[in-house]
């Protein structure tokens, strides 16, 4: 099972986890109502009442002050602090959420939700770890937990143990009410340990309860790939890729789809848009297996980089693979990116996007000099490359050819307006050339354009500048550029 639509999965599991508990602690509270503590003023029971009224509106963040203010008010308050967790999930500040569902559990042990919630939350945070023994804990405490089974369930599977990973799956398929997630869980675990039949049957309940769901459908696709079905798997990908629009990893197992199905131009076409790895020009298809390309295509890169060395060593001569890796390194690992960027333009000269890939890499390992000479002729032929014109405005720039850069990050703002540190970079060169008029202006309109949480750092050294800036250009002090 590929790791990306099991992180879906717990991701689902997660929203789910947020929407079912918004009224779980409804019950306790009406016990805590009647205890003679809370008759303090304001009213901590009212505040957590008027917290979950919120939480139920969709106001997280009102939710959140109004749990934190009946916490002040009462700091050994299990169930305010459960919710402040699903409320800070619910804003996607999970590791925020963390210390709230741990607290949850120090003021009240033998309560399973927050074990729940905190395992899935551990999970999803890619600590799988960590998560195991607070979903064993809410099984302890409650054996129909459904949401600890199938989560466990899918880590005992990730982890390669099948049979019980089956055995936590058809635990969580016993309620009557088992949801879709756990019957996919189910059809994973079946697949695994080899049995098709049951596990087709576990998805079709699963797409029964939930038709447009999208790691159902391409499970459901997986499975008909690995029996050849090739229609039937184009029809639930298909499906999957209306729901899930500009997924990648959707697109490649498309894409792959078609290729195997004998339909290579509409497999090449489908490559294109989504801008994915699936074939290499010498072959009808890269040799890999449909997890394989599909990890290839993730948005993780310690994933992506795994698989894509993978079909590497499978397809040793294919230029596409070898880009994609050199984009990998280009950054953590720039002297790694150069040799795979070097041997995809050997394989295939005349591609301009591997001799950009390569520029783009010396680049980073500051090799400037050579990496404007290429991206220049790069952008002789493609005059609207836009990366090539990126970081030829770098080379320029690194090497006090200012002048030579300044052009080019203009360039850069007529293709991107919202492209706003060139206006940095551009205020920049000209106070290193003594054009003060010209740095002023182009500052201040970074200042009005700049992002505190992007442009920080641009922001204090343009604030530090502009004082004594002003004062020059009031002197009348800097290089005139001719009229």
């Amino acid at each position: 099972m590929s790791r990306f639509f099991s992180l879906r999965l717990l991701q689902r599991s997660l929203r789910l986890l947020i929407a079912s508990l918004i009224f779980g602690c409804v019950a306790t509270m009406c016990a805590a109502q009647t205890e003679a503590a809370l008759s303090d003023d304001p009213d901590p029971v009212r505040l957590f009442e008027r917290g979950q009224a919120a939480h139920a509106r969709g106001e997280f963040d009102r939710a959140l002050e109004l749990y934190e203010e009946a916490l002040k008010v009462r700091p050994e308050f299990p169930e305010a602090e459960f919710q402040k967790g699903t409320a800070l999930l619910s804003l996607n500040r999970l590791p925020e959420a963390e210390p709230a569902f741990r607290r949850a559990i120090e003021l009240r042990k033998n309560w399973s939700l927050p074990y729940s919630a905190l395992g899935v939350l551990l999970t999803r945070l890619n600590r799988d770890a960590e998560a195991v023994p607070f979903l064993e804990q809410a099984l302890q405490l409650d054996k129909n937990d459904t949401l600890a089974l199938r989560v466990l369930a899918s880590l005992r599977l990730r982890a390669g143990n099948s049979a019980e990973a089956l055995r936590l799956a058809q635990s969580a398929t016993s309620a009557t009410e088992a949801p879709a997630a756990a019957w996919l869980v189910r059809a994973q675990a079946e697949r695994a340990a080899s049995d098709k039949l049951a596990a087709k049957t576990s998805l079709s309940r699963a797409l029964q309860l939930e038709p447009e769901n999208v790691a159902a459908l391409v499970e459901s696709a997986d499975l008909a790939l690995d029996e050849n079905d090739y229609e039937g798997a184009i029809e639930s990908l298909q499906i999957a890729d209306r729901i899930s629009k500009g997924d990648k990893q959707i697109a490649a197992r498309l894409a792959l789809a078609h290729e195997r199905a004998g339909k290579t131009e509409e497999a090449r076409r489908i490559a294109t848009a989504a801008g994915i790895v699936t074939e290499d020009p010498t072959k009808p298809h890269i040799d890999g297996t449909a997890e394989e390309i599909a990890s290839a295509n993730s948005d993780d890169p310690l994933i992506s980089r795994k698989a894509l060395e993978k079909l590497l060593a499978k397809n040793p001569r294919n230029p596409m693979l070898l880009a994609r890796l050199g984009a990998s390194y280009r950054t953590d690992d720039p002297n790694r990116a150069l040799q795979f960027y070097h041997r995809a333009s050997e394989l295939q000269p005349a591609n301009p996007d591997y001799a950009t890939g390569y520029a783009a890499a010396l680049v980073r390992a500051r090799r400037f000099g050579e990496a404007a000479a290429i991206l220049s002729k790069v952008i002789a032929a493609q005059p609207d490359n836009y990366t090539a014109h990126a970081n030829l405005a770098t080379a320029l720039y690194e090497q006090k050819l200012y002048a030579a850069a300044v052009p080019e990050y203009q360039w850069l703002l007529r293709a991107k307006p919202d492209a706003v540190v060139a206006y940095y970079f551009i205020g920049s060169a000209h106070d290193y050339l003594g054009e003060y008029r010209e740095a002023l202006a182009s500052y201040e309109s970074f200042l009005e354009r700049a992002d505190p949480n992007i442009n920080q750092l641009e922001i204090e050294k343009v604030r530090l500048r502009l004082p004594l800036l002003r004062r020059q250009v009031k002197r009348g002090e800097g290089v005139k550029r001719k009229p």
